[in-house]
Order: C-alpha cells, then sequence, then structure tokens
C-alpha cells in the first residue's frame, strides 16, 4: 500500500469548513473560510478532533513527526547553528541515531520521495531530507536567501508594509520576501501551487513504483500572507492599506489592518486548498485512491487578533494554535466519514505511517497507532497530551489546559468545560489539579528538565494573569 503525507505549515484547524461548520472553533472573525476540497477529503476520511503537535515550533513538530520519538524537553536541543538563527529549543537537524519514517520504509522497499518550499528544513547543518530517493526543495519562501537582488522599490515595500508597523526587522523581512517574488506573474507561481503541482506530477512521474511514501511540504498558509487578490476579495473587498505579515505582537493593529490581515490568510488558506484539490484529482484520476494512504496534517496554526495578539508563541498557549487537523483516507474505506475524539499526536501518526506500511513499529517509538482504535471508536493510550515549546510547556486533558514555564512558574490553567475556557486563569483555585498536570508534564519529559532550560524558563518574563503558585514542588 502506497503512503502520502500531506503538511501544511500554520493551517488553523478552526479555518477549515469541516471544523467549523456551527463548532465553537469557528475563526472569530465573522466568516467561513472555503475549503471544498479538505471537506471532501473529510468526508472520505477518519477525522481526529483531539489532534496536537508534540513540540514547537516549525523544525521541532517535524522532527517528532519524521522520527516518532519524543523531542521535548529539548535534551541536546541547545542549538547555534552556522547558517541559521537561534529558533527555539529543539531548532536542529534530525540526530544521527534516530531513524526517520523514509528511511525506515526505504528500507523495506518504498520509494521515497519528499516535495518541499519549507526552507528551514534545507539549511546548513539540517537534514529533514535523510531516507528521501528523491527530494525537492522549492526556493523562495519568506527569508530564504534565493535572490540576493535588485531591492524592491519603495512604492512596493509601502504598498505591502503599514507605516505604523514599520520596523527596521519587519522592512528586512518584507524586503527580502518580495525579492524572492519576482517574476510571478500567474496564480500557479506562487508557492502553494508550485508545490502541488511538483508533487503531482511526482506521482506521475513515479507510477512504475511497486510502492511509495510520498511526502508534501507546503510552507503555505504561513505568512507572509501573500495571495493573488481575488482570494483576497472572497474576505474582504476593501480597496485600503494591504497587510500580509506577522507582528508577534499584542494590540498594534488598527481594526481595518487586522481585517485585512485575516482576509488575506483566509484567502492563502482558500487557494492552498484550490490546489491541494488539484493533487487530490491527480491521484484520483491515476487510480491512487484505491491503493493509498491519504494523510493530511499541520505543524500549527496561528493567532490573527485572538485574544489582541497576532502571531504564535508557546506561553500563553492557546487552541487556535495548538489544536491541529488530522485526515486519514484509507483505500479500502475504513473510517470514512467518521470522527474520533481520541487524543492523538505527531508521534502517533509516525507511528500509524509503519503499521500501515505493514512494519514493526519499534520499542523506541514514543508514538503508538491508532487508527483501527478510532475507527471503533475506542479511548486510545493517551488521557492527556503534552506539547512543548521552548522553556514552556502546555498539558491538555478531558477538562484542564495547564500552561507554564518548565521550572513549574507562571502557571496558566483554563476549565475546558467553561462556557468560555479561556477567559479566566482558575489555577489557584485548582492547586492539586496544576500539581497532577504539571507531574505528568515531567513524567513526559522522561523524569527531568535539562539544566539550560531551566535557566531559560528563569529569565523568561512571566505571562499577564498568571497565578503566583509554583507548580514544581
Amino acid at each position: 500500500m502506497n503512503i502520502v503525507l500531506v503538511v501544511f505549515d500554520s493551517l488553523r484547524r478552526d479555518c477549515i469548513g469541516c471544523y467549523n461548520d456551527g463548532e465553537p472553533g469557528t475563526p472569530p472573525w465573522g466568516w467561513k473560510v472555503h475549503t471544498p476540497n479538505l471537506d471532501a477529503l473529510a468526508a472520505e476520511s477518519l477525522v481526529m478532533d483531539r489532534a496536537y503537535p508534540e513540540s514547537l515550533p516549525t523544525l521541532p513538530t517535524r522532527r517528532a513527526l519524521y522520527t516518532g520519538r519524543r523531542v521535548y524537553p529539548f535534551d541536546r536541543g541547545d542549538f547555534n547553528l552556522k547558517g541559521d538563527f537561534r529558533g527555539a529549543p529543539g531548532w536542529g537537524p534530525i540526530p544521527e541515531e534516530q531513524d526517520t519514517l523514509a528511511e525506515l520504509l526505504q528500507e523495506a522497499g518504498y520509494r521515497t520521495g519528499l516535495i518541499a518550499d519549507v526552507y528551514h528544513m534545507f539549511k546548513p547543518s539540517k537534514n529533514y531530507w535523510r531516507g528521501f530517493d528523491q527530494w525537492t526543495f522549492l526556493r523562495g519562501q519568506e527569508k530564504d536567501p534565493s535572490r540576493s537582488g535588485p531591492d524592491p522599490s519603495e512604492e512596493l515595500i509601502r504598498h505591502w508594509l503599514p507605516e505604523e508597523l514599520e520596523n527596521p526587522a519587519r522592512r528586512k523581512f518584507i524586503t527580502v520576501a518580495l525579492k524572492n517574488m519576482y517574476d510571478r506573474r500567474r496564480e500557479e507561481d506562487y508557492f502553494n501551487a508550485r508545490v502541488l503541482i511538483t508533487a503531482a506530477e511526482w506521482l506521475q512521474q513515479n507510477r512504475d513504483a511497486e510502492r511509495f511514501f510520498l511526502v508534501v511540504e507546503s510552507f503555505d498558509p504561513h505568512e507572509p500572507w501573500f495571495v493573488p487578490e481575488y482570494y483576497r476579495r472572497m474576505y474582504d473587498d476593501g480597496d485600503g492599506q494591504e497587510q500580509v505579515i506577522s507582528g508577534y505582537a499584542s494590540g498594534e493593529m488598527s481594526e481595518p489592518l487586522l481585517r485585512r490581515t485575516r482576509a488575506n490568510y483566509s484567502g492563502l488558506v482558500t487557494m492552498c486548498d484550490r490546489w491541494f484539490g488539484h493533487f487530490y484529482q491527480t491521484m484520483r484520476v491515476l487510480g491512487l485512491l484505491e491503493n493509498t494512504v491519504l494523510i493530511v496534517t499541520t505543524d500549527h496554526g496561528h493567532s490573527i487578533g485572538d485574544r489582541g495578539y497576532v502571531g504564535k508563541r508557546g506561553y500563553p498557549s492557546a487552541p487556535e494554535v495548538f489544536d491541529v487537523p488530522i485526515f486519514i483516507r484509507h483505500p479500502d474505506g475504513p473510517g470514512a466519514g467518521k470522527r474520533s475524539d481520541m487524543f492523538v499526536q505527531h508521534t502517533d501518526l509516525a507511528a500509524q505511517i509503519l503499521q500501515f506500511a505493514g512494519l514493526e513499529v519499534p520499542e523506541a517509538l514514543d508514538g503508538r497507532p491508532f487508527f483501527e482504535a478510532a475507527v471503533a471508536g475506542e479511548r486510545g493510550h493517551r488521557d492527556h497530551v503534552t506539547v512543548g515549546w521552548g522553556p514552556n510547556v502546555t498539558v491538555i486533558d478531558e477538562r484542564w489546559w495547564l500552561n507554564c514555564k518548565v521550572d513549574g512558574t507562571g502557571v496558566l490553567l483554563y476549565d475546558l468545560s467553561a462556557a468560555e475556557p479561556l477567559a479566566e486563569n482558575v489555577a489557584d483555585a485548582n492547586r492539586g489539579e496544576v500539581r497532577r498536570l504539571f507531574e505528568a508534564a515531567i513524567a513526559d519529559a522522561g523524569g527531568a528538565i535539562p539544566d539550560w532550560l531551566l535557566e531559560m524558563a528563569a529569565r523568561q518574563e512571566d505571562a499577564p494573569g498568571c497565578s503566583d503558585l509554583a507548580a514544581r514542588k
């Protein structure tokens, strides 16, 4: 059986139609985002309603997904490698001693392919293409140094970067991003289209493979949210100032700019869906839906004005960033149209891929296969999930959402059974639950947090509204 894994970067779960039809997680900006192709996939798939990353952000997530191994608490993860910025704890290569899915499947006789524009995976010192018979890196996303000049005009910069948001770092960011977009003339030249068209071509070119494993990595809908104007106008038909960057700050955008930001993001989600549809239909006409497991997920979402913040972060953590979609379409039909509220993480998805391939899941993996149990409506092997992001940890179970620093300070506890779950920090009134959940976080870290990460936590400011109590004994 063939296996295809499609990963979109920064795709909010609540911006996919099958996740937001009247559900509480509907995006808060007053419109439904159009995703007809992902919705069609959902109708043929098992849809996971409680799926989460294991570690964040971009590279730690993919390391967990590609290996099935825990990355939190970032042991030996204090990377500061030449050719890259210090992205976050764990922002480094896959350890040489850890096998990747591609390597295991390649050894089992699978033809393996990777089509990606996630440029962080291909920077100096990175090795995320290990085990792929073919890996294709499509250049130019964000600050990928794919073009050295000429610089865009002041008029063009002003068109995309609002004057009230400008600072030297943002100006440099938008300048490099615009340079990378030169010669873009039609929709097919945009990154998500290029990735999914190239992936569809890979399917056509590798029809002779006895069985294959293809990973498709689209950096879109990650910022900057450049999208053809007609997609943006589906959500905001005005002619005001454009805005496509994420300030990683609170309360700095006017309402018109925030609306335009949300419209550009929504338009890019719809564009990703449109070109996923091209890939999906290519699988259909090639007959691959009859012998291929198709899996779609994302690494994380993105806050766009939620609780006043634009960006993504691990503290305070929030569902629009931490909730991720997972669709699994099995060619024989089990799970089609079903939903599961089983707790799963990306490490479990890696283990499940190995099981789909008929391989034994190594004991060293931290993930466990879950598909059959989820189809049967069972609860699964997890009663909670732990998600690490830098010196912060989030623990989620049936009722509670705990977020604090890894030294047990700066505690935020939310009651998921409340009418507005993230409206009130209830840590002080539920100290026993704080202690229990934090102990689970330490246990999931293997019983200890590295000293350098504890030192990092001690230097980090507490989040507004956090409790003074310390969860750590």
